[in-house]
């Protein structure tokens, strides 16, 4: 069946717009830490700001020696003035933490068990890593006065149905309430919500790659949609937001959505589609927004701010937004902005 609501006739693919235009001097001499930045995202992120600002100071904080090592030898730190440290840490450690964002002026908080299925198994472990390591890296963050903190979240923090939106929807919450410490020195902190990552190892894309070899991919229900976000839109667009946030806001992006079997279709048109049914904690379609956060949105050009229900927050915080009507709601089904198979590039497959 197709989605309720017809594609419009000229959705954006996501590697050509929208493009979240970012400023990099904001960046330059900042002392930057990314946790979890071996991670498709993470990396991507660092590769940018190498390229295109001059930060004092990188730091790629993360548990894998292998990933950092890859990382590392792909990275050509000759060709950058900021070469990349590596530090080998987990975010449930909270004293390594605190000794790492010492002297640090933004922390990118990337670091996450992501993937539903092994959440749903290991429920603790989800626990432990979204969680407490989130409230490891606020009270951290708190106690070192880091400048600014974005943490990632996901579509999935937004009316659970499974442990791992329920992990990021407290880590969410965490973030968001730091922000009411009165000390003037403390922290910026806030949210980015986005959906799907074309191409990172937690998307359905390295399995219908791995699928495509056989000649037959498995879907679990031809209805379901997603929102999709490329890793270059995802990390420029949290760049973005690191600079404009006043903190305790949850910054949501305009992307499109797409048919998870005409992104099938789009990986291997020749396949056999198999439709193997939903599996526990998996939804039919996602939101970014809910009909009770409509009441706290903003609009902007390309992206939306999720204000703080919070006596803190100042209604003058935010220009320019535009508050969204009653019932407002902004999912993957009714998104007005979709993406067809011959839109996808053959670099996000």
């Amino acid at each position: 069946m197709p989605p309720s609501r017809e594609p419009s006739p000229n959705p954006a693919a996501p590697n050509s717009s929208p493009s979240f235009e970012w400023d990099p001097r904001f960046w330059d001499e900042k002392r930057v830490l990314v946790t979890g930045g071996t991670g498709t995202f993470g990396r991507r992120l660092v590769e940018i700001l190498r390229r295109d600002a001059s930060p004092r100071r990188l730091v790629v904080f993360s548990r894998d020696e292998l990933k950092q090592h890859e990382m590392r030898s792909a990275l050509d730190d000759a060709r950058s003035a900021t070469p990349v440290e590596y530090v080998i840490g987990d975010i449930r450690d909270r004293d390594r933490l605190h000794r790492m964002l010492e002297e640090i002026d933004v922390v990118i908080h990337a670091a996450a068990l992501k993937h539903v299925p092994v959440c749903e198994s290991n429920p603790m472990e989800g626990v432990l890593t979204n969680v407490i390591g989130t409230h490891n890296v606020v009270e951290a963050a708190l106690d070192r006065r880091v400048g600014r903190v974005v943490a990632i979240s996901t579509d999935k923090a937004v009316a659970p149905a499974n442990l791992y939106g329920a992990t990021k929807l407290v880590a969410e919450k965490l973030v968001v309430a730091a922000n009411g410490h009165p000390h003037p020195d403390s922290p910026r902190l806030a949210c980015v919500r986005y959906g799907n990552v074309l191409g990172s190892s937690g998307s359905v894309l390295p399995l219908f790659r791995e699928q495509r070899r056989r000649g037959r991919l498995t879907i679990t229900d031809e209805r379901m949609t997603r929102f999709w976000i490329s890793v270059d839109q995802g990390a420029r667009f949290v760049l973005r937001c690191a600079e404009q946030m006043v903190g305790g806001e949850v910054f949501v992006p305009k992307i499109p959505s797409m048919r998870i079997a005409d992104l099938a279709q789009a990986v291997a048109p020749e396949a056999e589609i198999e439709v193997t049914g939903i599996r526990p904690g998996e939804k039919l379609h996602e939101s970014l927004i809910s009909v009770d956060e409509a009441r706290q949105t903003l609009e902007l050009d390309d992206h939306y701010v999720v204000t703080p229900d919070q006596p803190w927050w100042s209604a003058d915080a935010i220009s320019g937004g535009r508050p969204m009507p009653d019932g407002f709601t902004y999912d993957s089904e009714t998104n007005p902005s979709w993406l067809r198979a011959d839109q996808v590039g053959e670099g996000d497959l």
